[in-house]
């Protein structure tokens, strides 16, 4: 594996949320995902069944991608894994891994269903010296 994608899975393991990209009847749409860095490189995710994009997803080819945008660091970093997403059952020691699941979804109780993606590539963009929001957006 290339260094930037051994970078790139680093990164990813530092921040617990991303978003998951595809296409549903040949519309785009994204949604929130929790996301789990496997020993093997793979990434699971952990949405919520309510929204039924795991049917759309579900061998479906997926852009994974999660960031430090809001993070105030002075460098930012956005880390983007492409490949087929399965719907997976997490063995015992991964559910624990993810977590508390949210309490709610859109009103709705949270449903998890989980997914794994095995990454065909591995996107690492850096932005050095970001300048601050306040000043970015200054007059």
């Amino acid at each position: 594996m290339p260094t930037d994608a051994f970078r790139a899975i680093e990164l990813l393991g530092r921040i617990p949320y991303g978003r998951v990209s595809a296409s549903r009847r040949a519309l785009p749409f994204t949604t929130v995902a929790r996301h789990l860095v496997l020993d093997d490189g793979r990434l699971m995710l952990r949405l919520h069944r309510g929204y039924d994009y795991h049917r759309a997803l579900d061998g479906s080819v997926v852009a994974y991608e999660a960031d430090n945008v809001n993070s105030g660091a002075a460098d930012t970093w956005s880390v983007q894994f492409t490949g087929t997403a399965r719907v997976t059952a997490p063995a015992a020691a991964e559910r624990e891994r993810f977590g508390a699941t949210p309490r709610l979804a859109d009103g709705e109780p949270f449903d998890p269903v989980f997914l794994r993606i095995e990454p065909e590539f591995v996107t690492l963009h850096w932005l050095t010296e970001v300048p601050a929001p306040h000043l970015a957006h200054s007059a």
